[in-house]
């Protein structure tokens, strides 16, 4: 078994421990193009965190630094990682799915 995949092993059967929950997030908002347009869409990110207070908090730094703005609309769930945790909160797997309003 490779090390990639013996990481959730260690995880589930407490051989490894981490202080940090598995959350997926979504958010709706808009993406802020380098040609000043503004695009409406769905944001999703997979995060290492403590607590969904600290989930969002990366979401908003991570979504300022990449020209992401959030409306509001934030759904967290606890979800299965496909990345192991690392040292300190973190996110990654970001997509994003542009639609239009009307």
């Amino acid at each position: 078994m490779n090390n990639k995949a013996n990481w959730k092993l260690k995880l589930r059967y407490g051989k490894a421990k981490t202080p940090y929950t598995h959350f997926t997030i979504i958010a709706d908002g808009i993406i802020e193009n380098i040609n000043s347009s503004k695009e409406t869409a769905i944001m999703s990110m997979k995060i290492w965190a403590t607590n969904t207070d600290e989930a969002v908090d990366i979401l908003n730094i991570i979504s300022e630094k990449i020209g992401f703005k959030t409306n509001g609309n934030i759904e967290i769930y606890i979800t299965d990682a496909k990345e192991p945790p690392k040292d300190k909160p973190f996110g990654y797997d970001i997509n994003f799915t542009p639609y239009n309003e009307n």
